[in-house]
């Protein structure tokens, strides 16, 4: 279902602090004229510089009991929902992690429609696709059915399932699934840090000259800059298309890609070789990637983003080659922004609180 041109004046973002909320924040700012936004966290910014200044910030675990009707009451009187809120640790704690991304997206779509709001944007990913392939293009008709070793994907694929039936039974809501490859900025660099190299690395080592890469050929991605996920979102606000739409810069993003930006010499390592070590250290909790990720860094499909493209009028500014070189900078420099999710790694405080449950 699609909804009429319009620009809104109330719009709510879950997980508006982190990586993509971020980008979606700077981008509304850069309107002529800028919605109202309601930011629903867990963790609202104790210091609101831009972007987050403007943001009128409301405190909820999407996954809480009772969530429903608090996050209905943050929604009332909006003309669109961007769904945000995902987490990707802690990986050990799968209760959890179920909790906040299944339970959580179930809370914040129940609570939409109860709100009755006509507009939710959902945040999916390449993730969310079934296994697919790398010499070719697919468009957004791809099958859905994630990953099966990686709950992650698995997770993205749940969700697209209801979404299916909410459209299925409320067809009053215009419903926007977005499924973007990699997502890089400066400013996430801390944040991903975390999440993919664990509070044990500190960010000097990502300065000293890195001579070797060893890297399976299989591992073959596509990214887009956070800025630019945030341009097709405003874009999808405005517009009110109903469906999926890929979002992916060019060039695919190999190996030798990354090895060249690092100034490495590219070693190559068998896939089966370099998946044990990452599930032994996972399980050794020597890092936080569980093997999961690297199946699903084979897995994934390469996107065909010619929709948001033609519909959208989208074109990225930034390559994916531009923004992964942004992002090694970020984290080289342990660069984030002044919220809870990117706080910079050089913060020692930060640090000490990775280790704290919870």
């Amino acid at each position: 279902m699609s909804g009429p041109v319009s620009r809104p004046t109330r719009v709510v973002i879950t997980g508006a602090t982190g990586n993509l909320g971020t980008g979606l924040l700077r981008r509304l700012q850069a309107e002529a004229e800028p919605p109202s936004v309601v930011g629903v966290v867990r963790r609202p910014p104790e210091v609101a510089g831009p972007p987050y200044d403007t943001v009128e910030w409301r405190t909820c675990d999407v996954g809480a009991m009772g969530a429903v009707d608090v996050l209905a009451d943050a929604m009332n009187g909006a003309d669109a929902v961007v769904h945000l809120a995902w987490q990707i640790q802690p990986s050990h704690n799968r209760v959890r992690m179920l909790r906040t991304n299944v339970t959580g997206s179930r809370q914040v779509f129940a609570a939409a429609v109860q709100a009755g709001v006509p507009h939710l944007v959902h945040l999916s990913s390449v993730g969310a696709y079934s296994p697919g392939p790398k010499d070719r293009y697919v468009d957004e008709s791809w099958p859905t059915g994630g990953v099966a070793s990686s709950m992650y994907s698995q997770h993205k694929a749940t969700v697209e399932r209801m979404l299916d039936r909410l459209e299925r039974d409320n067809r009053a809501v215009t419903i926007t699934r977005v499924r973007p490859g990699l997502v890089f900025q400066a400013d996430a660099a801390s944040e991903i840090a975390r999440y993919f190299l664990g509070p044990l690395m500190p960010s000097s080592l990502l300065r000293l000259p890195i001579k070797v890469l060893p890297m399976s050929l299989e591992l073959v991605c596509q990214a887009v800059h956070a800025h630019d996920v945030g341009d097709a979102l405003v874009r999808v606000l405005r517009e009110r298309p109903g469906g999926a739409f890929n979002l992916a810069a060019e060039p695919v993003i190999y190996p030798r890609d990354i090895a060249a930006v690092l100034g490495a010499r590219l070693v190559t390592v068998p896939f089966g070789l370099l998946r044990a070590l990452a599930s032994l250290s996972w399980r050794a909790r020597l890092q936080p990637v569980d093997a999961g990720w690297l199946d699903l860094g084979r897995a994934a499909p390469l996107m065909d983003s010619g929709r948001a493209r033609r519909e959208l009028d989208w074109s990225p500014e930034h390559t994916a080659i531009d923004a992964l070189r942004e992002l090694l900078s970020g984290m080289a420099e342990g660069q984030g922004t002044d919220t809870p999710a990117m706080t910079p790694r050089h913060r020692l405080w930060s640090r000490l609180g990775e280790f704290l449950p919870g």
